[in-house]
């Protein structure tokens, strides 16, 4: 077929080609990928049966959203037939047992997204995150974190209606792997030496761990911030370790761990002992913190987390005493502390994390915007932060009640509640510590150009 030669203007998508490699001019609507011809900058010569036209990212984008759709209605559809086949009587205790194995999982996949969307506003904003958290610039982006949570939305309730499916057409023992492999896959991704799925994030969130557990070094900003945010997942901890023992005691798609007397039921000491094990690392952070310093002020955080320690173990005692005591002296008790350590932590979030002055500089935003206009500088938006905190606040010793725990889905609703509030809580806790550097350096700079002043008027004078 005969070769046609063309004019190119300047505005249209082309390649040049240079040796082997191909670069590729394209406008933002569309591009084109011409192959197996030679395409010099006075025209293009190609073959009508060689043009590839490459789809936009747009359409891509559309055509992955709805995949995910009609994935997520299958499965829905698939769960809820699964949960109809089985018997009124065992319906409610399976739901219980299986909501315990995913709702951590789903609650951690939740926070990835929101920590995301964390990432997303400082990039928008003047806040520089990356210094913040003394993080290398091989860093996850929120793109590369969003891309993290929706492989995790995908796999966690895939596994899920895998299990239901199974059990209710009486393949126990495959539905009995199922959140068995889905554990052992994601802690051999978390743990993986291998150059593969974000090596070096992976390994700095391990390290990260690893200080909080044994803050035997000086603590920086990155180890208390990531201990805070485990106190508001003391819950996941908890639904881990659970779902872990019956994993370990083989008693997974079964209903005989929901007696009393089971290692993994009611009466386990591990349970508060998870609860409570994120207070107590971010506790001895403040110890730590206190040693370096000698600032008083980190004796006094430290005795915030202190204060929810009665309230898990004041809860667990209601599955050590009898009812009547529990109801006339233990529980009083336990409301008691409950309001402390609300009021305690509400208190130390304005007036500490977020210094109030905090609240006059909220989102400070490059470019103007719709997020601009709707948060920079508007009251609504520090009434709703103060009275959101207060109340969630108030409900999260719902969730450390292990004596309240088998309303999951209720239970459920406010842990996730309560990872939303720390996600708002990000917000002004990184900006409050951006500020605070750079008035430090501000400080500091002053001091050097009255310093050097100074020298340069002695040295004037001596001459």
């Amino acid at each position: 077929m005969p070769e046609v030669s063309l004019p190119i203007p300047n505005s249209s998508p082309v390649i040049r080609r240079t040796a082997s490699k191909s670069t590729i001019f394209a406008s933002d609507d569309e591009k084109f990928f011409f192959e197996d011809e030679t395409i010099d900058m006075k025209g293009l010569s190609m073959s009508t049966h060689s043009a590839v036209i490459v789809p936009s990212l747009i359409f891509l984008w559309r055509f992955k959203v709805l995949l995910f759709l009609l994935w997520g209605v299958l499965c829905c559809k698939v769960s809820w037939d699964s949960v109809m086949r089985m018997s009124v009587d065992l319906r409610d205790l399976f739901l219980y047992e299986v909501f315990l194995y995913y709702n951590p999982l789903l609650l951690i996949t939740l926070t990835v997204w929101l920590w995301g969307v964390n990432l997303w506003v400082f990039s928008q904003s003047s806040v520089n995150y990356a210094r913040v958290f003394d993080l290398a610039q091989t860093h996850l982006s929120h793109r590369e974190i969003w891309k993290c949570a929706t492989w995790m939305t995908i796999v966690v309730p895939t596994s899920m209606t895998a299990y239901l499916y199974l059990y209710s057409h009486g393949e126990v023992s495959l539905a009995a792997s199922q959140p068995v492999i889905l554990y052992a896959v994601i802690l051999m991704l978390l743990i993986s030496p291998f150059d593969i799925f974000y090596l070096s994030s992976r390994y700095f969130l391990l390290r990260t761990f690893w200080r909080i557990v044994l803050p035997l070094q000086a603590i920086t900003f990155a180890d208390f911030f990531l201990a805070d945010i485990m106190t508001s997942m003391s819950k996941v901890f908890s639904d881990l370790e659970r779902s872990t023992c019956r994993m370990v005691n083989r008693q997974v798609a079964t209903i005989a761990w929901f007696e009393a007397d089971s290692i993994c039921g009611s009466h386990s000491v591990a349970i508060p002992m998870a609860l409570v094990f994120p207070y107590l690392c971010r506790f001895f952070q403040c110890l730590r913190q206190y040693k370096d310093t000698k600032e008083k002020t980190c004796l006094f955080n430290a005795l915030k987390y202190s204060t929810a320690i009665p309230v898990i173990f004041l809860s667990a005692l209601k599955y050590h005493v009898l009812p009547e005591n529990w109801v006339g002296f233990y529980r009083p008790l336990w409301l008691i502390s409950s309001v402390i350590n609300s009021l305690y932590s509400f208190y130390w979030d304005i007036t500490r994390d977020w210094d109030l002055s905090i609240l006059s500089r909220i989102f400070l935003f490059k470019n103007p915007g719709l997020l601009t206009n709707l948060l920079y500088g508007r009251h609504w938006v520090y009434y709703w932060v103060l009275g959101s905190n207060l109340i969630l606040r108030c409900t999260w010793t719902y969730k450390l009640s292990a004596h309240l725990r088998h309303n999951y889905l209720t239970v459920f609703a406010i842990t996730a509640l309560e990872i939303v509030r720390r996600f708002q809580w990000v917000f002004f806790r990184v900006e409050n510590e951006w500020n605070k550097m750079t008035q430090k350096q501000i400080l500091e700079l002053t001091e050097a150009v009255k310093e050097e002043e100074r020298l340069l008027g002695s040295a004037g004078h001596n001459v």
